[in-house]
């Protein structure tokens, strides 16, 4: 890891990998409300803030998780992608790309603050936290563009975590 990116981690803020993940409650893109304790009762959660819909990169990292959903399921987990958009944004962008996976909106950026998602560039960071059944952050990937590093990080995570539950 470069001295850049070591600096870029630290000043990511509070949620570190050991902490308990801060509960919340946010719409869905259907307008439900959702929890996050709610979900952990039956699965691990893959919790990834994002900073648009409807952007490249944005859009090219909810395609991964899509394409690789069924994988999540398999290793009991949930993917959940949060940004500051809109309901009516998320609704539009998850029907656009067929998302099988829940996108929740934190419009006024309560959540993604009380998270510690630094910002990058000027841009809202893209964060993807591993959160165990009970609640613990197992792991935490930091890459504002490359998308795919999310997904195969959490996956290896949920493997790892899989295999200490044996």
């Amino acid at each position: 890891m470069s001295e850049h990116d070591n600096q870029t981690q630290t000043a990511k803020g509070k949620v570190q990998v050991g902490d308990t993940a801060p509960d919340f409650t946010l719409s869905t893109q259907s307008g439900a409300p959702v929890s996050l304790r709610d979900l952990l009762v039956e699965k691990d959660v893959v919790l990834y803030f994002y900073p648009r819909d409807n952007t490249a990169v944005c859009t090219a990292e909810a395609c991964t998780f899509r394409d690789t959903y069924e994988l999540f399921k398999d290793a009991g987990a949930e993917v959940i992608g949060i940004s500051s958009d809109s309901v009516e944004s998320h609704q539009q962008f998850a029907a656009a790309h067929e998302l099988p996976f829940l996108l929740l909106s934190d419009t006024d950026g309560l959540i993604r603050k009380r998270y510690g998602v630094p910002t990058a560039f000027g841009l809202p960071g893209r964060v993807t936290y591993v959160i165990d059944r009970q609640g613990v952050v197992r792991h935490i990937c930091f890459s504002q563009f490359t998308s795919q590093k999310h997904v195969d990080e959490a996956l290896a995570t949920l493997h790892l975590m899989r295999q200490e539950r044996a």
